[in-house]
C-alpha cells in the first residue's frame, strides 16, 4: 500500500462531489425506491483482499449518492437544516486531509487556536457575555448536555456540595424546571445527568408554545430553567428576560435551548426576539442548523467558565499545562474532529453583514410560504415570527397524507409533527442555498399536492 495518498484520487472525489452538488437542483429531494435498495451493493462479504481506493470511491458514490437526501440543496425543509456552504466544505475538506485530534494544543495547535477565534466571533454575533466559555460539540443535545453539566455543578457547589468529587449520592436535589413545548432532547440530557426524566416540573405553555413565566413554580433550593429560544415547531421564543428575572431573584440557573433560534440575535430585524437572553447563565446551539455548516457541529457557552471547566476538566501526567485554553478542558470528547474549522470558515466567509442576509433572507421565505398557503385556503397553525411554518390541510389523515405525496413527488421535503394535538406539515426555511425560484416551485408543488389529495381548486 502506498504511504502517499495519490492526488488523482482526491481530485476524483472532488470531481464526483462537484458533481453531485450540481446535480442537486435537478433530482427529486427524497431518493427514490430503487435508490434506496441499491445501497445493498455496499454490504456483503468483507474481502480478504482489500479494494483499489479509486473503485471504493466508485462504488461509494455510484449505490450512496443517489440514496441521499439532498439536504444539502435549495428545496430542504425538514428538521431546520441547513446546507453547508461553500467556504466551510472547503474548510471541512482540508481539515480532513489535516486529520487533525483537536483534544489540545499539543495534538492540535491549528485545531486549538482556531477554536477561541471562532468562540469570540460565535459570542459577538449571538450577542452573548465576553466572558463565556465554549465548547465545540457534535450537536445541540450534546451542547445542552454540555452546558446542563456546567449548571449542575455551579448550582451544588452554591448549595456546598462538589457534583464533581461526590456525584449525586447524598447531593441536594436539584430541581429541573422545563416548559411543556420543550425539545425531546432535553429530557435525554436530563437523564444522562442522573437529574430523572420523571422529576421534571413542566410549565404550562401559551398558545405559540411559550412558557408562561406567571405559572413558574416557587423556586426553592438548586433549580436549573430550561428556556427555549425558537420553538422547533412553531419557533416561538420563550419570554426569557422575564424568566432570568424570576429564576435570578430566587438563585436559579437559567439554560437557554437555542439550537436554531438563537442565531435571530444577527439579523436585526429579527434580534428583538433574543432579548434578554444574555441574561441566561448557559446557551446551546448548532452551527449545522442556521450557520450552514456541515454535520455534525454543536455549541455550548456557559457564562461562568469556571462551572464548565470543573465539569469536564481532565488532568494526566502526559497532558499539557499552563495558560493557554486546552480543549480537552471543555468538552466531553477527548479525541475529536477539528471541528472549529468549518465554524471559522462560515463566519469569515459571510462576515456578520452575511450572516444577517441569511438569517432574514429565509425568514422572508418562511413568511411568503406561509402566505401563499393562507391564500389558497389552507390554516398556517403557528404565528411566523422566524423560519418555521405550520400548516394543516385539514384533519389529521389528509394532513399526512398530503405530507408523503409531497415528499415522494420529490420537489421539496417536508416533514410531518404534531402541534398542540393537530397533525401539521413543517416547513423549516434555514439554507443559504435556498432561491426565490426554489420557493416558488416548492410552493406549486405543495399546493398542487394538496389539491390532489383534498379534491380542493387553488
Amino acid at each position: 500500500m502506498t504511504r502517499v495518498v495519490d492526488g488523482e484520487l482526491l481530485q476524483d472525489a472532488a470531481r464526483r462531489a462537484h458533481r453531485y452538488l450540481a446535480d442537486l437542483g435537478n433530482r427529486s429531494v427524497a431518493p427514490a425506491a430503487g435508490a434506496v435498495a441499491g445501497l445493498e451493493q455496499l454490504g456483503g462479504v468483507l474481502p480478504e483482499d482489500g479494494l483499489a481506493p479509486s473503485k471504493v470511491l466508485a462504488l461509494l458514490d455510484d449505490a450512496g449518492s443517489p440514496a441521499t437526501i439532498a439536504s444539502a440543496g435549495g428545496r430542504y425543509f425538514g428538521f431546520v437544516t441547513g446546507g453547508v456552504l461553500p467556504a466551510a466544505l472547503a474548510a471541512g475538506w482540508l481539515g480532513s486531509a489535516w486529520d487533525q485530534n483537536a483534544f489540545s494544543t499539543m495534538t492540535s495547535p491549528a485545531g486549538a487556536a482556531i477554536e477561541p477565534i471562532a468562540l469570540g466571533w460565535l459570542k459577538e454575533v449571538l450577542a452573548l457575555p465576553h466572558e463565556c466559555a465554549g465548547a465545540f460539540v457534535t450537536g445541540a443535545t450534546m451542547a445542552n448536555f454540555t452546558a446542563l453539566a456546567a449548571a449542575r455543578h455551579g448550582v451544588l457547589a452554591r448549595a456546598g456540595w462538589d457534583v464533581d468529587a461526590d456525584g449525586l449520592f447524598g447531593a441536594p436535589p436539584v430541581t429541573v424546571v422545563v416548559g411543556e413545548e420543550v425539545h425531546a432532547s432535553l429530557f435525554k440530557v436530563i437523564a444522562l445527568l442522573g437529574l430523572g426524566r420523571e422529576r421534571v416540573v413542566s410549565v404550562p405553555a401559551d398558545a405559540q408554545g411559550r412558557m408562561r413565566v406567571d405559572a413558574l413554580p416557587a423556586l426553592t433550593g438548586p433549580t436549573i430553567i430550561c428556556a427555549q429560544a425558537g420553538n422547533v415547531n412553531s419557533g416561538a421564543f420563550d419570554p426569557i428576560a422575564d424568566i432570568c428575572d424570576r429564576a435570578h431573584a430566587d438563585g436559579a440557573w437559567v439554560h437557554v435551548d437555542g439550537a436554531f433560534g438563537l442565531w435571530a440575535a444577527a439579523a436585526p430585524a429579527y434580534a428583538g426576539l433574543v432579548n434578554g437572553v444574555q441574561a441566561a447563565d448557559s446557551w446551546a446551539t448548532d452551527a449545522h442548523k442556521w450557520l450552514n455548516v456541515s454535520y455534525d457541529s454543536g455549541i455550548a457557552l456557559v457564562r461562568d467558565a469556571a462551572s464548565l471547566r470543573a465539569a469536564m476538566s481532565m488532568s494526566a501526567a502526559y497532558l499539557p499545562t499552563g495558560e493557554t485554553r486546552e480543549p480537552f478542558h471543555y468538552t466531553p470528547d477527548s479525541s475529536r474532529r477539528a471541528r472549529g474549522i468549518e465554524i471559522w470558515a462560515a463566519l469569515l466567509s459571510l462576515g456578520r453583514r452575511g450572516l444577517a442576509d441569511l438569517v432574514a433572507g429565509n425568514c422572508a421565505m418562511a413568511s411568503r410560504i406561509a402566505q401563499a398557503l393562507r391564500d389558497a385556503g389552507h390554516q398556517v397553525l403557528n404565528e411566523v415570527v422566524l423560519n418555521q411554518v405550520l400548516v394543516s390541510f385539514g384533519d389529521g389523515d389528509t394532513t399526512n397524507r398530503v405530507v408523503a405525496a409531497l415528499q415522494e413527488e420529490g420537489t421539496c421535503w417536508c416533514g410531518p409533527t404534531v402541534w398542540k394535538g393537530r397533525a401539521a406539515m413543517r416547513v423549516s426555511v434555514s439554507s443559504w442555498a435556498t432561491t426565490d425560484e426554489d420557493v416558488a416551485d416548492s410552493i406549486g408543488a405543495i399546493l398542487k399536492v394538496a389539491a390532489e389529495i383534498t379534491g380542493s381548486r387553488n
